[in-house]
């Protein structure tokens, strides 16, 4: 029976989260060379940080699933400031699609978070401030962290994933991977359902 192999990806900017592109963008492939690993879960083309691959299809079910709330911990750059008003929007859950969200944690960071620079980087605008928050959400809807801000007037300009319920990005600079440790494993199935 071959070995269940699960790694943690810091995905840079730019890089699609597959392994092939008939367009002939970067892809995981061009960082990642163990087969039968997947992605478990998104992260799109234009945003970064911490990605999940495994070639265990039950964790990655569990990792991808609702059903089983895993949080995933984003720290987002939006433009303007917002209001406690918008914040509590985001908390309670916003309505994309005719659906309304799950409530998701939403706090403003006083500061910036330490990250490395993008390599493209954000269009600087001298009259419209920026933001950072963090935002918490326990489901996956189609590039639903974006849309929620872009709901209550706080478009995303940069977006980066530093925690996957246990597991943390921290330690690993874009492009890098590292494997899970089976602490790490057992953390995820365990993970507290809220």
């Amino acid at each position: 029976m071959p070995t269940l192999r699960t790694i943690a990806f810091n995905k840079p900017y730019g890089v699609l989260p597959c392994f092939t592109d008939p367009s002939g963008r970067k892809t995981l492939a061009d960082y990642i060379d163990l087969p039968g690993v997947y992605a478990a879960g998104r992260l799109d083309l234009d945003s970064e940080g911490l990605l999940l691959l495994t070639s265990d299809g039950r964790l990655a079910s569990h990792i991808t699933d609702p059903q089983h709330k895993l949080a995933k911990i984003y720290f987002v750059q939006i433009e303007r400031i917002p209001s406690e008003e918008a914040l509590e929007q985001l908390r309670t859950g916003v309505v994309l699609s005719g659906k309304k969200t799950r409530p998701a944690e939403v706090r403003l960071l006083a500061n910036h978070p330490q990250l490395p620079d993008r390599s493209v980087p954000i269009r600087f605008r001298k009259n419209v401030p920026t933001a950072w928050v963090e935002m918490t959400l326990r489901e996956g809807m189609n590039r639903q962290v974006r849309r929620m801000t872009a709901s209550v007037g706080h478009p995303a300009l940069r977006l980066v994933r530093v925690a996957v319920g246990p597991v943390v990005l921290e330690g690993l600079q874009p492009g890098e991977w590292r494997e899970l440790t089976s602490g790490e494993i057992e953390q995820i199935y365990s993970a507290v359902r809220r």
